[in-house]
């Protein structure tokens, strides 16, 4: 069975480079993804359209070809989780996270027990058709399962102590858009409110060895974030990233 290598990383202290994927149903994308370079991408059920049969193609060829899918699932729901992990997920991004209480009860849905209480129905696609027995598979995919929460909202702010001491959690990406808007500052991303949240967050991340992270939409927010120390690190999208390239291409060609 595969190993997670974004896990590892992060848990060694490496940055690990993603990107948003969720709108163009084609596995393809995984491999193009990989090709670039970037470590991890979030297939994202909450904003995108993807059923779970395109989850599990794009699960499948990604985890091929080394680029680590991490599905964004729509609400913190048992069903949506364990179905994700199910379809070959290697991890799981909660979105608009705020109760310590539902926290620690979504991250249970993510391991198998006695760490969890995720139900066991793992056929041969899931582990690579080794032949290994039930303590094998759920001791290896306990360790390789990462769970990734969401800071979005100022309550979420406010109660970072309490979500990020929730056992079980792997990184943080904290949402700049949303939290943004709560904030006051509405696509300010490099507002001074935003700015002073997110490193605060970061400062309870690495207190708290919890590898912190962001969502950015262009390089230069990224770049600005790598520099401040966030490793879980995603920028763009693929389709942001097909419309800048075209966009770019037309300006060059017919100036």
């Amino acid at each position: 069975m595969r190993k997670n290598v974004v896990k590892q990383a992060l848990a060694e202290g490496k940055l690990q480079l993603g990107t948003g994927f969720g709108q163009f149903r084609t596995p393809e994308v995984a491999r193009l993804l990989a090709a670039a370079g970037f470590d991890w991408a979030f297939i994202d059920t909450e904003h995108g359209g993807f059923d779970l049969e395109t989850v599990q193609d794009i699960c499948s060829v990604a985890s091929g070809v080394g680029l680590s899918p991490i599905v964004r699932v729509a609400d913190l729901q048992y069903p949506l989780v364990a179905r994700a992990l199910d379809c070959g997920a290697q991890g799981i991004i909660f979105p608009r996270v705020e109760s310590p209480e539902l926290l620690a009860q979504a991250v249970s849905w993510a391991r198998f027990p006695p760490l969890g209480v995720r139900g066991y129905g793992l056929t041969g696609v899931q582990i690579d058709y080794e032949t290994l027995n039930f303590n094998q598979i759920i001791e290896h995919v306990n360790a390789n399962t990462m769970v990734v929460m969401q800071i979005e909202t100022q309550r979420a702010l406010d109660a970072r102590e309490e979500l990020l001491s929730v056992p079980g959690i792997d990184a943080v990406m904290i949402g700049p858009a949303d939290l943004s808007i709560s904030l006051g500052v509405p696509g300010e991303f490099q507002h001074p409110k935003m700015v002073d949240a997110i490193e605060k967050v970061r400062d309870t991340c690495v207190r708290l060895k919890i590898a912190p992270g962001i969502q950015t939409r262009t390089a230069g927010l990224a770049k600005f974030w790598k520099e401040r120390g966030m490793r879980f690190l995603g920028c763009s999208n693929e389709t942001s990233m097909l419309f800048d390239r075209a966009a770019e291409l037309v300006s060059q060609i017919a100036r």
